[in-house]
Parts: C-alpha cells; sequence; structure tokens
C-alpha cells in the first residue's frame, strides 16, 4: 500500500458511521484456544474489534492498520478500559512484522498473499494464526469486488499448509443457504 492507500482508508473511516464492528467469527467461536498470556497482533485492524476482544482475554495485543483515522476510532473506543492495546499506524504489506514475534495473530477481512509467509514466520513456536476472509463462491453479494481479494476455493488451506491445522471452514454455497457460515472461509493453524 502507499500513503494514497492510507488517504483512502482514512476517508472511508472518516465517512462511516460511528458504529462498532463485530469481532470476527474465527476469533470469538474460538476463544478458548486463545493462550493464557503472550503477545497477540490484530493485522490490518481497522476499528480494532478483534484487538479489544484478544486485549481482554489479557494478551499484550498489538493493533496495526495503515489508517490513522480507524486506529484514531479504536483508541478512544477503549480510552477508559485499561487494556494492554498498543496501536500503530502500519502498512503491514510493506514493513510485515518481523519472525518469532508473536504467540496469536489474527487476520480478518484482508487478503495480501504476498505477506503470509511473513506471518507464518512471525508465530513463535506453538503460536496461532486465526485468518478469516472472503471468498468467491459467495451466497450474498458483499466484500470487496476485486476478485484480487478473494479466496479460491481452499486456498486459506494451500497458503497455511505448512502449519497444523486446528480449525477449518468454507462452506459457500453448498446445501441449505439459509443457514450456516457463508461468504467467508476461516482457519485456526498452529506453528508447530
Amino acid at each position: 500500500m502507499s500513503h494514497t492507500d492510507a488517504e483512502k482508508w482514512d476517508q472511508i473511516y472518516r465517512d462511516r458511521p460511528v458504529t462498532a464492528s463485530p469481532a470476527a467469527s474465527v476469533l470469538t467461536e474460538n476463544l478458548h484456544l486463545l493462550p493464557k498470556s503472550g503477545t497477540a497482533l490484530d493485522a490490518a485492524c481497522g476499528t480494532g474489534a478483534n484487538a479489544i476482544v484478544l486485549a481482554r482475554q489479557g494478551l499484550e495485543t498489538h493493533a496495526w492498520d495503515i489508517s490513522e483515522q480507524a486506529l484514531d476510532l479504536l483508541s478512544k473506543s477503549v480510552a477508559n478500559d485499561n487494556l494492554n492495546l498498543i496501536t500503530t499506524q502500519r502498512d503491514i504489506e510493506s514493513h510485515p512484522p518481523v519472525a518469532n514475534s508473536f504467540d496469536v495473530i489474527v487476520v480478518s477481512r484482508f487478503l495480501d498473499r504476498s505477506i503470509v509467509r511473513h506471518l507464518i514466520s512471525a508465530l513463535r513456536q506453538g503460536g496461532l494464526i486465526y485468518y478469516q476472509t472472503f471468498i468467491m463462491d459467495q451466497r450474498d453479494v458483499c466484500g470487496p469486488s476485486n476478485p484480487a481479494y478473494r479466496l479460491d476455493s481452499n486456498e486459506l488451506l494451500r497458503l497455511f499448509s505448512t502449519l497444523h491445522l486446528i480449525c477449518y471452514r468454507e462452506e459457500g454455497t453448498i446445501g441449505e443457504l439459509s443457514i450456516g457460515f457463508r461468504n467467508e472461509a476461516m482457519l485456526i493453524a498452529q506453528k508447530r
């Protein structure tokens, strides 16, 4: 991303109504897998719903986003909560995390295939990645219109194939479409 990308996202967050977005299902449905302590990263965090969940679980949590506006909204939303939450304006594409720096990494609704190897490297031994983003085989019109920002079938499994799979879900348009986890894929994997 570039300076223009930061400006674009700042404008999006300025124009967006101030409402709390929910944390990713991959995280909220699997809190029991988190370590009791450690360091976590909410990468491309937006307004930080995942970061707040991680910090409330007692993890030292870093929230990175390219948008200063999004991070300001996050900081304001937790100003009185006394959470161990550190916000950093950072372009994760040009400045990915360093090796062995996190026990947990959460990425939701963001896809840049070029940083996957950096995310894997940034996990400490035993570390977990929680990943959830949009798929091509969608039931509803939602998410990015550019197919480059959507996963192909089982692509998330391939991207993180060097890790030990803990949980995977990708239902797409199979079966009864009025129920289930649709439009996105979720994965939890561990570095062993």
